[in-house]
């Protein structure tokens, strides 16, 4: 599994953004990118403000940029808005729904739980963190994780309602994918636009 091991909160004040989901991200209190030139910056040519759309969007889903390539390129084949399909493919990741559901705090904990094989799509075993879930598939947990700790206190802290496109019993540990995700419905503080024009240069 092939993952980013790097400085998280170098990344957050890069893109200016909390990426890492941490309530203490220092991107509060030096809202400036790392290094010394970091308040230095003034001009932003295109390019980077389109680069930087796309880092935010890959470190939001934990994608490496191949992978994220293979996104990109499966979301042009399709018929649609591309930046649309873009964002509809990483929010039907496995750990994405886990999250999404909440029965993770994160998505970088979500990430682990199905890879440490906690989770089951109708039935069976899935440890693929990007397996693509479809309408109509039932994702549970399996027996003897429905009282993980990490799992309760999720449950109990997040507070996070379901976006419609997801039908999540938490007392059942059990999401049920209703619809493919409409844009409307993806809260991501994204405009995919910028990444669809950085592609196609």
């Amino acid at each position: 599994m092939a993952r980013f091991t790097g400085p998280r909160h170098k990344a957050c004040r890069r893109a200016r953004t909390p990426l890492c989901q941490s309530k203490r991200c220092p991107v509060d209190r030096r809202p400036y990118p790392p290094g010394q030139h970091g308040r230095g910056r003034i001009r932003e040519s295109d390019y980077l403000v389109q680069l930087r759309e796309k880092q935010k969007l890959r470190t939001m889903y934990g994608v490496l940029e191949k992978q994220f390539r293979r996104y990109y390129q499966e979301a042009a084949r399709r018929p649609g808005i591309t930046g649309d399909n873009l964002l509809q493919l990483l929010e039907q990741r496995l750990d994405n729904v886990v999250w999404r559901a909440g029965l993770a705090a994160t998505r970088p904990q979500a990430r682990q739980l199905v890879n440490h094989g906690h989770f089951r799509v109708n039935g069976k075993k899935v440890d693929i963190p990007s397996y693509q879930v479809r309408p109509g598939d039932v994702v549970t947990l399996k027996d003897k994780s429905r009282d993980a700790i990490v799992v309760q206190h999720a449950v109990d802290t997040q507070g996070r309602e379901a976006p419609a496109w997801l039908r999540a019993d938490l007392g059942e540990r059990k999401v049920d994918v209703i619809d493919h995700p409409r844009r409307d419905q993806i809260d991501t503080a994204i405009n995919e636009q910028l990444i669809v024009e950085l592609y196609s240069k």
